[in-house]
């Protein structure tokens, strides 16, 4: 069975720059140097019992320190990645400060081999991008997520 596993993707309006999306980088010594390509979606897995909004939810706030902005919720759907976990997204407008996030740590034996346990963030800096940048950076399983973002806010409510 595929491993499960939702997010949240913030996004506010910036008058004349127009859309920026809140992402989270990986931490631990795997992501230490790497840039393109492995930021995300604070997300993490789930059990079906849990539901994937709640999930995305306690997984935001796990991996930034930051509630979750209120707000109405618009699923963006399901992405498929690499190693064949399914990501729900969910989408909120909302403003966030970057340097109050605080994420929460994990145990990695580092270096391998070494016996020597240490203790990393899950997420190590957390940033707003423009759409064009958070394709680039979004881990690409998950770039199409900014094109379902923006064609679900440019959508008319109903």
């Amino acid at each position: 069975m595929a491993r499960l596993s939702a997010g949240l993707l913030v996004y506010r309006r910036q008058g004349e720059e127009g859309l920026e999306l809140f992402l989270a980088h990986p931490g631990g010594p795997y992501f230490l140097k790497r840039d393109l390509g492995v930021w995300t979606v604070p997300k993490g897995e789930y059990q079906p019992a849990e539901g994937p909004l709640a999930a995305a939810e306690r997984e935001f706030e796990e991996e930034t320190g930051l509630p979750a902005p209120a707000g109405r919720r618009l699923e963006l759907g399901e992405v498929r990645q690499a190693g064949g976990k399914r990501v729900r997204v969910y989408a909120v407008e909302g403003e966030l400060d970057c340097e109050q996030a605080r994420s929460n740590l994990f145990e990695l034996e580092w270096p391998p081999g070494s016996g020597r346990v240490e203790l990393f963030p899950e997420v190590d800096r957390l940033a707003w991008f423009p759409p064009s940048e958070a394709r680039r950076r979004l881990n690409p399983s998950q770039a199409e997520l900014v094109d379902r973002l923006l064609a679900a806010i440019e959508a008319p409510a109903g």
